[in-house]
């Protein structure tokens, strides 16, 4: 709630006032041979300290470990571009520490680190190079706010900014964000002497930035639906994907989803790591009951038919409001009654006998909202035509959603994107999708730079993106190869790849997907050539399938920028789709490739001076 300006929230002032606190609590910074300063977080005489603050609302939280013995709260402002942190270890022996990386690596990471040397206790900000070995750092950003033992367990409050401007912390910042954490068992004489991969550790996924908007309310007459697995009993491996079918009433009339939220085992919190619900295809009668893994050979085949989402959670998640106009469909004529529940378990300790009944909850109204909520599918058409050479740290492929199929299919005053779930398989490293407008980049819908196929959600937008027809929308994926040997095409299988942006959107419009890739004309020009320039007397191109014309080719650094250059030139052939799968009437073969100026790529927090300039 907002009741001083359009800035500043009662939330921001109560933060504001907080790092104000904080800048009158003395926090030792050390060198790591000799720290010329212990404080016992304790203690409070051993150290000077304000007192402590009221309790700070921590809406976001996820457990760290396996267990659950390690969790971490979290607040987020935007008006002071600031993360404040709760951690909570169940049970402490001689230090904690919390860190960031690129994708989870105890490599090159930023490093908050609680130690002790037996005698007195140290709080520093740190990091680890490339070989582990923990240094800490010159530049301290992140405060101590708090530090007090509860009946949970040991409890640290502390704060750091979006971006330091120090080279060696990291950039907090849209997108998935890879937390390790450590604990460490013995005392350690200085920091120098703590190297990670000798202690125990483990990563989490998180969203760490999200909306700061208050929950809109539920409407009096709303109903619930729990979409439950029912009573599995948990397989004692690492990695299962347990499918369940559900049914929808006999007969349930049109309602609005207008919220949805997990319903998880009490125990399992930090095994359940995501679920998904899908709506089976209206057109399949009826879907055998079942309940048992994901991949098992006897898994009904009509299961496949059931892959519209109606919600995605995944750990650390809090509920999912859709906006107060829109709703979306379920029930009534044109769905099906059938629903397939997909639960991730991850259970790396390799406990047996939990039983469990985790799920989504739905919350739906009878009281339909002006508009229906729909999902368009943007990015890559799933084909083999779209190919990343094998040994490539990062290689780009983007698919298009041109100015002709939104002319032709949105309606005048355009849609409102809200949300949207990215998607990738095992090679995607990034996601971004930006609204082009008269050949210019407008802004983006979302991006992710740290992506992970491990840790897939629907994201609520911070800002509702409007698309008028004529407008682009581009979205690139950046896959690393750099452990594979040979190409890998597109397509479903897990080894091969996807490039994907569900959307969620109102009001819904008949374009269900709209997608694309590269002319295949030009494509047999690609390998015509390479072949020619490779010394084969003879091209098997034309002659046999993309997947094996791929194969065929001599990977070398040429072969990979002459295809790299075809895919950023060559004209595209546009999948502009109804909901019934039928094209929208018009030729979409041949299509120019849209001419996009990048403006987009300024630092997302510059710098002036080593300090950040939040006014930018």
């Amino acid at each position: 709630m907002s009741i001083f300006t359009g800035t500043f929230r009662l939330q921001d002032i109560t933060i504001m006032y907080f790092t104000a606190l904080a800048a009158l609590v003395l926090i030792l910074v050390a060198s790591y041979q000799a720290p010329a300063r212990a404080i016992n977080p304790l203690d409070p005489s051993s150290s000077p300290r304000a007192p402590a603050p009221p309790a700070l609302p921590m809406p976001f939280h996820v457990p760290l470990d396996p267990r659950g013995d390690l969790q971490l709260a979290w607040n987020v402002s935007y008006a002071t571009q600031e993360v404040y942190f709760e951690l909570t270890v169940a049970h402490i022996q001689h230090g904690v520490l919390l860190g960031m990386s690129d994708r989870g690596e105890l490599t090159n990471a930023d490093l908050v680190v609680l130690w002790d040397d037996g005698a007195k206790s140290y709080f520093g900000d740190a990091w680890s190079d490339a070989e582990g070995h923990v240094t800490q750092d010159q530049q301290q950003d992140y405060q101590l706010l708090e530090a007090s033992q509860t009946p949970q367990g040991f409890h640290l409050l502390f704060n750091r900014s979006f971006s330091t401007c120090d080279p060696r912390d990291y950039l907090i910042q849209d997108g998935t964000v890879h937390i390790i954490y450590g604990l460490l068992d013995r005392p350690i004489a200085s920091l120098d002497r703590l190297n990670l991969s000798l202690i125990q550790t483990g990563m989490q996924r998180v969203l760490m930035l999200r909306p700061d908007g208050p929950a809109p309310s539920l409407p009096p007459d709303a109903q619930t639906l729990e979409v439950l697995a029912p009573n599995v009993t948990i397989p004692g491996k690492e990695t299962t994907y347990w499918c369940s079918v559900q049914q929808l009433p006999l007969n349930m009339p049109r309602n609005h989803i207008v919220m949805y939220e997990s319903v998880i085992t009490p125990g399992n919190e930090a095994i359940v790591h995501h679920m998904e619900v899908f709506e089976c295809s209206p057109d399949i009668p009826d879907v055998p009951s079942y309940s048992g893994p994901c991949d098992d050979k006897m898994k009904p085949s009509k299961l496949n038919f059931c892959r519209h989402v109606l919600a995605a959670w995944a750990m650390g998640a809090e509920a999912f409001y859709y906006p107060p106009d829109a709703g979306l469909p379920l029930g009534g004529p044109g769905s099906s009654r059938f629903l397939r529940l997909e639960v991730h378990y991850h259970n790396p300790l390799l406990l047996s006998g939990r039983r469990d009944t985790s799920g989504v909850r739905l919350y739906y109204t009878p009281s339909l909202r002006r508009y229906d909520a729909g999902i368009m599918e943007l990015g890559l058409v799933y084909t083999p035509i779209m190919a990343v050479p094998p040994r490539q740290r990062a290689f780009d492929l983007a698919g298009y959603c041109n100015s002709k199929c939104t002319q032709t299919a949105l309606p005048p005053g355009g849609i409102h994107i809200f949300a949207s779930q990215l998607h990738t398989h095992l090679a995607g490293r990034g996601v971004r999708t930006v609204l082009v407008r008269g050949g210019v980049e407008l802004e983006v819908v979302q991006e992710d730079q740290h992506y992970s196929t491990h840790y897939q959600t629907i994201r609520m937008l911070r800002k509702m993106v409007s698309v008028l027809p004529g407008d682009v929308l581009v979205t690139k994926c950046t896959y690393n190869t750099e452990d594979r040997s040979g190409p890998t095409v597109g397509g479903f299988g897990i080894m091969e790849e996807m490039c994907a942006n569900y959307i969620h959107y109102y009001p819904r419009t008949q374009l269900e997907l709209c997608k694309s890739h590269v002319d295949a004309d030009y494509l047999q020009k690609y390998f015509s050539f390479i072949n020619r320039f490779q010394g084969r007397d003879q091209c098997v191109c034309g002659e046999a399938g993309v997947t094996q014309q791929f194969s065929a080719l001599h990977w070398d650094p040429f072969s990979g920028e002459v295809l790299d250059s075809l895919y950023n030139n060559a004209p595209i052939s546009m999948h502009c789709n109804q909901s019934s799968a039928r094209l929208f009437p018009g030729q979409w073969d041949h299509q120019p490739l849209p001419e996009v100026t990048s403006v987009l790529q300024q630092p997302l927090y510059p710098c002036e001076g080593g300090r950040l300039n939040p006014g930018n």
